[in-house]
């Protein structure tokens, strides 16, 4: 037996399996229609009473505040899809950190979840922005029954704490982050962490998501 086949075989590193651009372009594109299909569909419900010439003006009324409403949640919703999942730019552009925390407190509201935004006011790589702005989801899906979330970013560390009542990991987001999940189990709402996990690859960080003691930390470093 020759010498070089009595050498054991180097280890290999495991591959983590990956989605194919178009799985995920795909996935991402239906994220993106379940936000903003619940304002939109009230928006042309309100416009179908505004329209119904049995319906009296105080119900046209309701209808019009409806309307206003859902046509600000949708506009919200798509501002901060479009930093979160889109281009927002051409490639390789700086994003004002600042600009992304007015989009993303108009996107959570005041309603169940409240934002508190610490990142400081200061250009960043899209990429980065992204992450954060997918950080902060993830963090939101922690907290089922509402809170707080904080976001902070220094140097090239950022971390989305959420704190609220029951506040846990969700075991599939957990599986996600760990790559232990089957990629054909992944829909519209596990594409989100998959694609922040590769948005923190891209940059050369780690993405985890852990109990900080009652808190949930989603953080990159």
């Amino acid at each position: 037996m020759s010498a070089t086949m009595s050498e054991p075989m180097p280890e290999t590193m495991p591959v983590e399996a990956r989605l194919s651009d178009l799985d995920l372009a795909a996935l991402l594109c239906s994220r993106v229609c379940h936000d903003v299909i619940s304002p939109v569909g009230a928006i042309a419900n309100g416009l179908e009473l505004i329209d119904d010439p049995e319906m009296d003006e105080e119900t046209k009324e309701t209808a019009l505040d409806m309307v206003r409403s859902s046509a600000r949640t949708a506009s919200a919703k798509l501002k901060f899809c479009r930093i979160a999942f889109g281009a927002a730019g051409s490639a390789g552009a700086l994003i004002d950190m600042g600009e992304a925390g007015e989009i993303a407190k108009a996107f959570v509201g005041e309603e169940k979840v409240k934002l508190d935004w610490q990142a400081p006011r200061e250009n960043r790589p899209k990429q980065q922005v992204k992450l954060v702005l997918n950080m902060l989801l993830m963090a939101m899906a922690g907290i089922p029954r509402g809170g707080v979330v904080t976001v902070s970013a220094e140097g090239d560390s950022f971390s989305a704490r959420a704190a609220g009542d029951r506040a846990k990991v969700p075991e599939a987001i957990a599986q996600v982050v760990e790559g232990t999940i089957e990629l054909t189990t992944l829909d519209a709402r596990l594409v989100q962490p998959y694609y922040a996990k590769q948005l923190a690859r891209s940059a050369g960080l780690m993405l985890t998501m852990t109990m900080d003691g009652p808190d949930v930390l989603v953080k990159a470093a």
